[in-house]
Formats: structure tokens, sequence, C-alpha cells
């Protein structure tokens, strides 16, 4: 069985408070780009290239296995998210998730603040749910997706969704893009998570965000933003001049996603 793992971009982004636990409460719209695109400069001439994964499993012969290939990853096989989801699955429903070759392949670059981990962890509990017949309900999917990562609830659902807490709080909010164009510029920085958080000072979200639908696009750099773009631009300044291409270009509406260091603009379709 094969599926496809997209990504998001997050429609402005608030950090609103410093929780008690060290995290910060977030407010957000993420939205999913169930298939994209983007110039991704390190190592492919920046050509355009094809941004959602390929997760398939497959029943296997011995041991389980994951099988990596495309876009590097860091860390360990067993830190991947893809791996976590199978194991937490394999000892929640004991002799019903066999032994499976399971095989990924990136191409969502890691570190872009598009989601690609937590897309991958997600997708893999859809997939066990489907392949090995568990008939888990959404809501049951999205409380193992919260043990996973804060980020992975959303791609349970996939749709566009209000965010809050640390991204994991999740309403329903209605918005189309598909009358624009969405381009996706992925920069070979390194955004620390660590070195963004560290410029900001949370305050009140001057947009109410579940309101965004009502605000025409050509409006949103008046009102909407990511409050990271101040710290992360100071570090990294071409990733500013990237939004500014993007405006340069047409677009009616460009900003940084998540921490970054992805850049997308929201282009009129011609």
């Amino acid at each position: 069985m094969i599926c496809f793992p997209n990504c998001k971009i997050n429609l402005g982004l608030f950090v609103v408070g410093k929780r008690a636990d060290g995290y910060h409460n977030l407010e957000t719209v993420f939205y999913p780009l169930a298939k994209s695109a983007a110039f991704i400069p390190k190592d492919t001439g920046s050509k355009l290239q094809v941004l959602n994964d390929v997760l398939e499993v497959v029943p296997a012969k011995n041991e389980s296995s994951l099988h990596m290939s495309g876009l590097p990853v860091a860390g360990k096989l067993t830190d991947n998210l893809v791996w976590k989801a199978y194991e937490m699955m394999q000892e929640e429903h004991p002799g019903k998730v066999p032994a499976l070759d399971i095989y990924l392949h990136k191409a969502t670059p890691m570190g872009a603040g598009l989601g690609g981990g937590s897309a991958d962890g997600a997708y893999m509990l859809t997939l066990l749910n489907e392949f090995c017949g568990l008939n888990l309900t959404e809501e049951m999917l999205i409380d193992y997706a919260l043990r996973l990562g804060s980020d992975c609830p959303f791609f349970i659902r996939n749709t566009p969704q209000f965010a809050t807490g640390r991204g994991e709080k999740m309403t329903p909010v209605t918005i189309d893009l598909s009358g624009y164009d969405i381009r996706v510029v992925c920069s070979d920085v390194h955004v620390s998570t660590r070195t963004a958080f560290s410029g900001i000072t949370p305050k009140p979200a001057p947009y109410d965000l579940q309101n965004i639908n009502s605000l025409p696009v050509a409006e949103w750099k008046h009102h909407i933003f990511n409050d990271f773009e101040a710290t992360v631009f100071k570090t990294h300044p071409e990733l500013a001049v990237t939004k500014q291409m993007l405006y340069d270009q047409g677009a009616v509406y460009a900003s940084l996603t998540g921490t970054g260091s992805a850049v997308y603009g929201v282009f009129e379709k011609e």
C-alpha cells in the first residue's frame, strides 16, 4: 500500500504566551498543500521539485525494516516518526500489525517549516489503520498522532485548521486558496528553532485568524504576520530577500512558514 504525505504552510503565526512547561502558546492557521512543488536550491540546481513524500508498506519476509531514499534525513532510523508510529501501533494492537518493509522517499526538506516529518508520521498511522483493518476513528488517530508530536494531529484531518496551544488544539476554518497559485522556495540554510524562539516576546495576536476567510487575500500582508520573521530574518537575511523577491514577482501575500526556512508566495492564477 502506498500514499503520498503532503506538507503544510502557516497562514499567520502568532506567539501569544509562554507556558509553564517551557513551551509557547501559538495561534496559526495550518493550510495543507495537497499537491505542491518548490524551488529547492541545494543539490538540485534550483530546479522545481515535487514536495510530496512517498510512503509504502509491504509484508516483510523476515523482520520489519525502514528503507530511506530521496533527501537526507538527520538522526537514527529508529527516531524517524514513521518508525515510531509503526512501533506504537504494534504495541497498541498486538497481533494485528504484522512485520513490514517500510519505504519512505523524502522530497520535503527537513527544517523547512513545512511539517514533512509530522506528515510522514501521521500518514503512517492512517496507512496502518487501513492496511491492517484496525477500524480506528479519526479522533483515535488524532490521539495517537499527538503522542508522536504536536503538529502530527493536523495531518490526520488535513484540512485548514485554526490551531492554538502548541498547535495541537484545532478548530476547522473555512478557507479555500484553490483559486491561487502557491509557490514555495526552500532554502539550504538551517534555522535553529531555539534561536527562532529566543528573540520572541509573546504578545496578544493582532488579528483573529479564525476570521481569515472574511479578509481579502490582498489585505493579508497588512494584518497577518509570522512572528518569527523578525528574528529569523536577522540571522538569515537571504530569507527576507526571498520574501521580497516573491512580492516583486507579483505575490499578493508572502511569508515565512513555521520557523523557516521555507518562504511561500500566494499568486493570482495566470
